[in-house]
């Protein structure tokens, strides 16, 4: 939801200074050590100030200025952000279009924690201002959806993947994964599967394979080309999928496979085969078999 820039529209994100004149902020709903927001505004908003998390954001529209460690800066939309906690900044809209961008304070101490499995210090990354599609997709994976609600499995994976493009920007030489734990993946991806209607907790996780969640998360991608989150969300889908098939409602599709609604279904659904829950079904329905290929 939109709101003015006020001080109650900054309640919960202290660690945004604002001035009077932004055009609107949103805020999503936190998680643990992750705060983010999307902000809209012309000309100046933002007067000099720190953060004590870093400051990671995309352009979306518009041109980004801000001065940062001795000078002018200047983001693009696609280009990411990378702010360092205590790093003093201000900001505004470079051009007279206005500015949209979407930013995601991230506690150092998740940083460390990922990081310190690989005796890898906190990523210092010299330049704020980053041409890195990969990392501007990774980011937006988390800040694509402000009304949806993080999750622990996601959260796992989205931190593993930053620290690992933050160390590379940082030039920070990372140790090699080694031998995949081929054993305790294939525990993880089994516990998923016959978990997969369920909200499957990190710490589970963690019980059930003997790893810490960001080992997991990266041993896990190695094996099986993909987060837990993820093949969690797949399994989900399939399941749904075969239900809808079937002849059940959205609605009582929704619920019985793990989505907070039919709206949510319908999103993850179109992002996973192209096409809306509704759409595959009459196509389905159309098929001489009643079957269609969905990948």
């Amino acid at each position: 939801m939109d709101q003015d820039v006020n001080s109650h529209a900054f309640e919960g994100l202290e660690r945004l200074c604002t001035q009077p004149g932004a055009d609107g902020i949103v805020i999503a709903s936190g998680f643990p050590g992750i705060e983010r927001m999307e902000a809209r505004f012309s000309g100046k908003a933002f007067e000099p100030h720190r953060h004590d998390t870093y400051a990671l954001g995309v352009t979306m529209k518009g041109v980004q200025t801000f001065s940062y460690r001795g000078a002018r800066r200047f983001s693009m939309p696609g280009q990411v952000l990378v702010l360092h906690p205590d790093e003093e900044h201000d900001g505004g809209a470079g051009s007279d279009d206005g500015l949209q961008y979407r930013m995601l304070y991230l506690e150092p101490a998740l940083l460390r924690e990922c990081l310190e499995k690989e005796k890898i210090g906190l990523p210092f990354v010299a330049e704020p201002v980053i041409g890195d599609p990969l990392l501007a997709g990774t980011l937006l994976e988390a800040l694509g959806e402000l009304d949806r609600e993080l999750d622990e499995l996601f959260v796992d994976d989205f931190v593993s993947r930053v620290a690992g493009a933050l160390a590379k920007h940082a030039k920070t030489p990372e140790r090699p994964l080694g031998n995949v734990a081929w054993q305790r993946a294939r525990l993880a991806r089994d516990y998923l599967e016959a978990h997969a209607t369920e909200a499957v907790r990190s710490g589970e996780l963690e019980t059930v394979t003997g790893l810490d969640r960001f080992s997991l998360s990266r041993h896990f991608r190695a094996a099986f080309a993909t987060s837990p989150h993820r093949y969690l969300l797949m399994r989900r889908l399939q399941q749904a999928r075969a239900m809808i098939g079937a002849g059940d409602g959205l609605s009582d599709v929704a619920a019985a496979t793990g989505f907070a609604d039919q709206s949510h279904l319908t999103r993850h659904f179109k992002k996973a085969y192209g096409m809306t829950p509704g759409q595959w079904a009459s196509l389905r329905r159309a098929s001489p078999q009643g079957r269609i290929g969905a990948r």
